[in-house]
């Protein structure tokens, strides 16, 4: 039996390297709230001047959908479930088609904001309305969440100051916010994005090494079962099969693409639409890097420990804290580096928070100040978006620390937005009250046998059987009932895919009998011929806008003088400006 592992400790480097990435994005805020028209407008703010390049944009797309729960879960998932989880480079390419020639051309055409001046003008103003506010508390909640999670995994592995850490991450996510506006989001999370990679790289290098190969490390995974690619299994029931995943993955995903407004608030602030459409398709290439980097981590972990699991045997208190477990492990010789991951960690956070900050200020802005305030000019529309930046940075700070305590078609609309919302709401939290059975959510096997039971000056006589679950929220002692280990055990991924399908079919049967059929709809809300033949016509002549507010292709649209070249290059030949291919 080999000798337990000491880890590391976070040593002075790490520091100063975690630092170095706080203090580097705070400034890429500075430089853009004084930089170029200073933030004049609301526009100017919130949407970038609708002058924004296909590049950055699909970067800082890849880093916000990459939060820090990625970060630490995604390998954790591959440890536990296996290599399956792959599957989802197939879920990425079919939820960014989906997006970018469904989704994008009406939002585009539109020159809308906020994705729910959609349903006013689909509907009306007290849908509108309605989704706004469900946005709103959704997303302050969620973001509070991604600010606590890490911060709490990381610091009980490394000791990383928890509220530091929490407060550290709001306040600078609101400072650049508030000050550089969408563009400091954006070229915030072309930094990070890349302190992400540097941080999965070095995380696989090392372990290929300590290891001895990656073809050892795919060797263990093949002989631990992690290499199951293909389940075909219909059960909706099981957490990861071909279905849920594809499926599943793909409802789950478009509701973030197609319809969020974080995402689709970038992609639509393009200078046209056909630069909007390539940050998409740029941005595929970044999820499945991330993809294949996170995976690579996640059967590294089962090499590494695939005799002597660390949750298992209380080395660890939950399997989020497993990758930093990982680091502390192999890089404790390389003073900076175990730094460095965590600020690979905390660039996801960075980039989902900063992301939410800036859209929930958009819709409030856009939804609730703009419709009843109509006289304000664009300088006070400006500040009052700063304003809301500074208060939902606050809000999502408190929120973390919360989560550490713990007409007849607009009758169909509201009907089937509630009974949707109320369907995948009621099972996701029967979930985490009644979690599934492990033969509902099928983990792989984690041994303890190579364990020199000796952990931190304990003598451990025995091991513990390995939790099925990790929910906090669980119900203690209470005897399972069918609807427990059915309703309650569907796969996660089917969870939006259950609220969008009840969503439709409320709406639909409340619509047909109230006189729905008799609504007159614009074709312009509408994905219409013209605008899948964009695709072709776009070389030939210049974009047939139809909105209802002029979308405007302005002159320029430089962002950043580094991508100058690549801009050019990437000109869309339908726009009023021309770039000379270098």
């Amino acid at each position: 039996m080999e000798p337990s592992r000491g880890i590391g400790t976070f040593v002075v480097w790490d520091y100063v390297v975690f630092a170095g990435m706080l203090l580097i994005s705070a400034a890429i805020g500075i430089y853009y709230a004084f930089a170029g028209d200073k933030q004049q407008t609301s526009k100017d703010f919130l949407m970038g001047g609708r002058r924004m390049s296909a590049v950055p944009v699909a970067l800082s797309l890849t880093a916000s959908f990459m939060s820090a729960v990625t970060v630490l879960g995604t390998p954790t998932e591959v440890y536990r479930f296996g290599a399956i989880f792959s599957l989802f480079a197939i879920t990425y390419l079919l939820v960014v088609v989906i997006s970018a020639e469904v989704f994008l051309p009406v939002f585009y055409k539109l020159g809308i904001t906020s994705t729910y001046e959609y349903l006013e003008l689909r509907f009306n103003k007290y849908v509108r309305l309605c989704g706004t506010i469900v946005y709103i508390i959704q997303t302050v909640l969620y973001t509070g969440i991604v600010i606590y999670a890490p911060a709490l995994a990381l610091n009980q592995v490394t000791g990383f100051d928890l509220w530091g850490a929490v407060v550290a991450t709001g306040v600078v996510c609101t400072f650049y916010c508030t000050l550089g506006g969408l563009k400091a989001v954006v070229w915030t999370d072309v930094f990070q994005v890349g302190i992400m990679l540097a941080g999965f790289v070095s995380v696989i290098i090392q372990a290929s090494v300590v290891q001895g190969g990656i073809g050892n490390i795919i060797n263990d995974a093949r002989n631990g079962g992690r290499l199951n690619f293909w389940n075909f299994n219909p059960n909706p029931l099981q957490r990861h099969t071909f279905w849920t995943i594809i499926l599943g993955g793909t409802f789950t995903w478009t509701s973030l693409y197609g319809v969020n407004q974080s995402q689709v608030q970038r992609y639509i602030s393009c200078k046209s639409r056909f630069q909007a459409k390539l940050s998409l398709y740029i941005n595929l290439v970044g999820l499945w890097v991330i993809l294949v980097c996170a995976v690579l981590c996640g059967l590294a972990l089962y090499s590494r420990y695939q005799d002597c699991d660390p949750w298992t045997n209380n080395q660890v208190s939950a399997p989020d804290q497993l990758m930093p477990y990982l680091v502390l492990d192999i890089l404790q010789d390389y003073p900076g580096l175990p730094g460095l991951f965590v600020a690979c960690a905390y660039s996801g956070t960075l980039s989902t928070v900063s992301s939410s900050i800036n859209a929930l200020a958009a819709v409030t802005v856009e939804d609730l100040v703009k419709p009843n305030f109509s006289s304000l000019s664009e300088r006070s529309l400006s500040w009052i978006s700063q304003g809301m930046s500074v208060l939902f940075g606050a809000l999502c700070i408190g929120m973390a620390a919360l989560a550490s305590l713990m007409g007849a078609l607009l009758q169909g609309a509201l009907v089937g937005l509630l009974a949707g919302f109320a369907a995948s709401f009621w099972v996701g939290i029967g979930a985490q009250l009644y979690p599934p059975l492990p033969e509902r959510t099928m983990p792989l096997s984690l041994e303890t046998y190579g364990c020199n039971n000796t952990y931190n000056g304990s003598n451990w006589m025995t091991t513990t059987a390995m939790p099925f679950s990790t929910s906090a929220f669980q119900a203690p002692n209470v005897e399972r009932t069918p609807l427990m280990d059915n309703w309650y055990s569907l796969s996660y991924l089917y969870f939006s895919t259950l609220g969008t399908l009840v969503t439709l079919f409320v709406g639909i049967l409340v619509s047909l009998p109230t006189g729905g059929r008799k609504q007159n709809l614009d074709r312009k809300f509408l994905l219409t011929k013209e605008d899948m033949l964009f695709n072709f016509d776009n070389f030939k002549k210049k974009e047939q806008v139809l909105s209802y507010k002029s979308h405007p292709v302005e002159e320029g649209g430089t962002d950043n003088p580094a991508f100058n070249h690549i801009e050019m290059n990437f000109t869309d030949p339908g726009s009023r400006t021309s770039g000379t291919h270098l």
